[in-house]
This record gives structure tokens, sequence and C-alpha cells, in this order.
């Protein structure tokens, strides 16, 4: 089945409980700090490549399909898929490639921030023995998809609907950043989250079968962004 495939099982909706933890998660809510990373955005947008709707939703694009994000979907589908295994090598390569990637200084400290303080706050609320299994597999720091993927699975939470929760997540960060920083209307970044949705399930199910040996990006502009970003005079964000 089509359902079987993406999902990883048909009854995945079933589960209400699991559900309410996933958009919990991935709430803007989440104490992980998401608000303050830009991911690049705030140079872009001081250097007039980002300016409008259309600009923001081509940046958002291409973190989606060739940037961070496709890369941290692809280690969040393996990380969910070790953990509901115990699969210990697998885990951990899948963690090491986590805290090793990153092109950038600031890019590197957004995922591996954020995955520590949603592993920490998920171990407090919301424990759970994948979790705990984690802990004594990869002692070392933890990059954001791989938190995300081990509490997920160790919660039951099917791998489609992680990723997307978590890829929508992303990229509503980002333009909530860029409508701050532009600035644009609440309308038009609703416009860009709308005109995102097919990027998202294109990256959703890339991912899905995705090995790591085709692990890698190529949003050069976005790395640019970023390592401009270090040095801007006035900033906002830390990313």
């Amino acid at each position: 089945m089509v359902m079987d495939r993406l999902w990883g099982t048909s009854t995945a909706m079933t589960d209400k409980t699991a559900l309410l933890r996933l958009l919990s998660w991935a709430s803007p809510s989440y104490p992980i700090g998401a608000f303050s990373y830009s991911h690049g955005l705030e140079w872009a947008v001081e250097q007039g490549a980002v300016r409008d709707a259309d600009t923001l939703c081509d940046f958002v694009a291409d973190v989606l399909s060739r940037g961070a994000a496709q890369m941290d979907a692809c280690l969040l589908a393996h990380a969910h898929r070790a953990a509901a295994a115990r699969d210990r090598d697998v885990m951990g390569e899948v963690a090491a490639l986590g805290a090793t990637y990153g092109a950038t200084k600031e890019l590197r400290q957004e995922t591996l921030l954020q995955g520590r303080a949603f592993l920490d706050t998920t171990r407090e609320v919301w424990p759970c023995d994948a979790i705990v299994w984690f802990d004594g597999v990869w002692p070392g720091p933890v990059a954001y998809p791989i938190a995300v993927g081990v509490s997920a699975a160790g919660h039951h939470v099917a791998l489609g609907e992680t990723l997307l929760a978590y890829l929508h997540a992303f990229s509503a960060n980002l333009v909530s950043a860029g409508v701050r920083l532009v600035p644009l209307g609440q309308t038009d970044g609703q416009r860009v989250m709308a005109r995102s949705e097919s990027v998202v399930v294109d990256a959703m199910e890339n991912a899905i079968n995705q090995p790591l040996d085709d692990l890698g990006a190529a949003a050069f502009m976005v790395d640019i962004a970023s390592m401009r970003h270090e040095t801007q005079y006035t900033r906002l964000f830390r990313s």
C-alpha cells in the first residue's frame, strides 16, 4: 500500500496521544530556542537577496530541498529506524554524522543546541525507553534531527508523520524570521507557507529511502549567508 510505504504503517493516525505529542514537539512553544535562529536569513535580508515574499519562498525552498533541512530529514529517518530496531551500530554512525556535519560554526551550533534542548526537555516531560537506550549508545553532542527521531520512535510516532512535522516546523521558523526581518505581513508569511507545502512533501518523500551515503547539501548561498552572519554588525538572531 502507498500509505504503508510513506508512513510505515496503515494505522499511523489512530494513536491520538502520539499525534498530540508530535504536535507539541513541533510547536514554536517547545523550549528549544528555535525562534532565535535565522539560518543565515538575517544576512540575506540585509544584502537584499531576500526582500519580499517571493524571494523568501525561494530561500525556504532551497533550505528544504538542497540544504540543511534535507540533510536533517535523512538523519532523522535513519535515527528513527535505528532507535526502533535498537541498532547500536547504525545509531552510533548516524549520531556521529549529526554531531559533525554543518557547513559553518553557527549552523552546527544551531542544530546541536536545539538537539540538546529537545532531548533534555523530552526526557523530563515524556520519558521513554528509547531515550534511555540512546543515552547509553551516544554520549556526545546531539543534533536536533537525531533527538527528534529517537524520541518519535520511542513514542511510536510513525516516521512519515515525524518527518512532515519536523520539516514544517523548520520552514515555519524560517518564515517567522523572514516576516520579522524583511518585514512582511502575517498574511504574506502564510502565503509562503502555503507555497512551501509541496517542497515539504517532496523533502519528506526523498528522505524516506535516502541512504546515508547520499547525505549532502548544495545550498551554497545559504552557507555563505551563514558565514557572513558571523561578522554581521547588527544581529537579532544567533545564526
